[in-house]
């Protein structure tokens, strides 16, 4: 893969394609190792469990890449950002580098919006921390984010992100969007 820009939503398609199409019903470990990326990407965790459990076994075991990046995908369902960031630390093939890079700058702006929305103040260790990175870095996005930081305190402070309105829906569009929620529940 190559270090253009990538459409990753139209990869993962095509991958998910691949995987249906597969001859004798399984794919080659490339095809599940970057499937499985994409949906950590994605934010799309429970996909990734599914398809974590779809896997075959001798993939599983075959392929140790496909367990480091699960490995990711655990610590992401926990919400362990500090080990995210760890399991993050392999040295990734050529065909998935560049979307662990990906998940990995994904998920500093999933903990930055965490904590502009937590946070009315952090301590930068904390901050460093949950960003994953050394604690200048760290202070350094957060100055560029906007936000404020304290040196005598060594607090940050973050801004909080503006909220937009939901629009206002008419009865009838209310009544619309319920009967949706409840067809695709007893489906």
């Amino acid at each position: 893969m190559a270090k253009e820009n990538v459409d990753y939503k139209k990869l993962q398609t095509d991958l998910e394609q691949q995987e249906l199409e597969s001859a004798g019903g399984v794919a080659p470990a490339q095809v599940y190792n970057q499937l499985l990326a994409l949906y950590l990407l994605h934010n799309d965790m429970c996909n990734a469990k599914f398809l974590w459990k779809r896997i075959p076994q001798t993939v599983k075991s075959s392929t140790p890449e496909t367990v480091q990046i699960w490995a990711v995908g655990q610590k992401l369902w926990l919400r362990d950002y500090p080990g995210i960031y760890e399991a993050l630390k392999k040295e990734w093939s050529e065909n998935i580098s560049q979307i662990m890079e990906a998940v990995k700058a994904a998920t500093r702006e999933r903990a930055k919006t965490l904590v502009s929305k937590a946070y009315s103040s952090i301590d930068a260790d904390d901050f460093a921390v949950f960003m994953g990175m050394p604690l200048s870095e760290a202070i350094q996005a957060a100055t560029q984010e906007g936000w404020t930081y304290d040196s005598a305190t060594k607090y940050i402070k973050p801004t909080k992100p503006v909220m937009l309105k939901d629009p206002e829906l008419l009865s009838e569009q209310q009544l619309s969007v319920l009967t949706d929620y409840v067809s695709f529940l007893e489906a």
